[in-house]
């Protein structure tokens, strides 16, 4: 069976949103779009209310998929598009759903300026426990959003694509990370800059980091590091142009930063089956809260 793109509907803004993003990565990856509407079943008193049916339930989860498809179908001509409706908990039946989709798409609510998504908690439960890559977008997000301005300076969907924006921890490099974003980037023609954020050893934090520019071996330790990991990708996708680099201070600062020009940031998120269970990590933690671009979670080991 074919992998899908799956994005998860609700009927809200953000999942409509979601879906139109995920209809323009299924066009660039050649591959079908699922609509997944998940639904939790109202408790049987309050289905016996007048307004609150069975009759008036079916009709309203009928709905959404089919007014989604429509309209995806009509963006997007000749897209592969189907529907799906399950009924159960949001975040289980998602992260499930994830296990046979390339990537799984989900809308998150935008908000004004530097404060970036509004992650729900079944959004994160889902990210922290899906195996395959996750993608959050923010409701309002255009085609336009991704593209460099035109030469008159208005958003357009005609010109080329912003960077794709990698997170990069050179310690724990991790191959599953790395392909996805070149990968990104190659589909799109844009190029990839790689941010690697770091702080310094502890015996700095004592009177030297005031002057750690200056002090420069750290830098070059770290930059120098960062050239290493991606040599072999350079050499792999050679049509994708990348830029480096390794500033000093908050990793998830330095990539939200870099995500007010980027057409999609890419973080990982280890899988941990450990006696505390899945977490995200604080830096995809406050890449998810505030970037201002599309953010692709990946898993990896």
């Amino acid at each position: 069976m074919p992998r899908t793109v799956t994005v998860g509907l609700d009927g809200s803004r953000e999942s409509r949103t979601a879906a139109e993003w995920a209809a323009r990565e299924a066009r660039l990856l050649g591959l079908p779009l699922r609509l997944l509407h998940v639904w939790e079943p109202v408790p049987a008193p309050m289905a016996q209310a007048p307004l609150l049916g069975a009759g008036t339930q079916q009709h309203w989860t009928e709905r959404i998929p089919r007014e989604a498809a429509d309209s995806v179908r009509l963006r997007h001509p000749g897209l592969d598009v189907t529907t799906e409706q399950v009924s159960g908990h949001p975040a289980d039946v998602l992260a499930d759903a994830a296990q046979d989709s390339e990537l799984l798409v989900l809308g998150s609510r935008g908000l004004s300026g530097i404060a970036g998504f509004m992650v729900g908690s079944a959004g994160l439960a889902v990210v922290a426990h899906a195996e395959r890559p996750v993608v959050l977008v923010r409701a309002g997000e255009q085609a336009s959003d991704e593209h460099e301005k035109d030469p008159a300076g208005l958003p357009s969907a005609a010109t080329p694509f912003r960077p794709v924006v990698l997170g990069l921890d050179v310690e724990d490099p991790d191959e599953t990370l790395i392909g996805f974003a070149f990968d990104a980037a190659g589909r799109r023609r844009t190029s990839l800059r790689v941010v690697h954020g770091w702080n310094p050893p502890p015996y700095y934090a004592y009177g030297l980091a005031a002057d750690l520019e200056l002090r420069g071996e750290p830098v070059r330790r770290e930059s120098v590091a960062l050239t290493e990991v991606l040599a072999p990708w350079r050499k792999k996708f050679p049509d994708v142009e990348v830029t480096e680099e390794s500033p000093y201070g908050s990793p998830g600062g330095h990539l939200v930063d870099a995500s007010r020009d980027a057409s999609l940031v890419v973080v990982g998120r280890r899988v941990r089956r450990g006696r505390w269970g899945a977490r995200t990590g604080p830096v995809t933690h406050a890449v998810l809260h505030h970037a201002e671009a599309p953010v692709a979670v990946v898993p990896h080991p």
